[in-house]
């Protein structure tokens, strides 16, 4: 069994001209493809690193803002420590001054009670005294009606006359 291709000269045969015709389409256009492909390649390459650029870009910015972030938090807490440290002093100064004025208060309160109290005793003291002095009075007005006579009246009016001198030097 022969094969035809394998016979002759190689120029008559197809696959000669068939490579012939791709050899010369690879050097007439090959420049041009492999051209388009290089500067296709070129532009992607471009974009990746135009993209990779902005990445790192937006990476830098981001770490900046993470790191401002992070100060105003730190800042922000600083602050929130600060005011909770001023709210509780506050808090134990405001609670001492209302110990103080409930003391006070207490005090007031508990001397005014006594002064009531001071006051109703002197007022009962002064109305004891004069209940008292208005039943002697009385029982002594009624012991005197009853053993003083005319007689002994006029004797006891005699020597309070002559008793009034005596008297009288003395307050002087």
């Amino acid at each position: 069994m022969e094969y035809a291709d394998f016979n002759g000269p190689f120029w008559e045969k197809g696959a000669f001209w068939v490579t012939f015709a791709v050899v010369i389409f690879a050097v007439l256009f090959g420049r041009k493809i492999i051209g388009a492909i290089v500067n296709m390649l070129d532009q992607r390459s471009a974009a990746i690193a135009a993209a990779l650029q902005e990445a790192a870009t937006l990476r830098t910015e981001a770490e900046a803002m993470l790191k401002d972030a992070e100060r105003r938090r730190a800042e922000a807490e600083a602050r929130a420590q600060s005011m909770i440290a001023a709210a509780a002093h506050e808090a134990q100064r405001m609670s001492a001054e209302f110990m103080q004025d409930a003391e006070i208060h207490a005090k007031r309160r508990e001397r005014m009670a006594l002064d009531r109290i001071a006051a109703a005793e002197a007022s009962a003291v002064a109305e004891l005294r004069a209940r008292a002095t208005d039943l002697a009075v009385r029982a002594t007005e009624f012991s005197l009606r009853e053993s003083v006579d005319a007689a002994h009246d006029s004797t006891m009016i005699d020597q309070a006359i002559l008793g009034l001198p005596t008297a009288f030097r003395r307050s002087a």
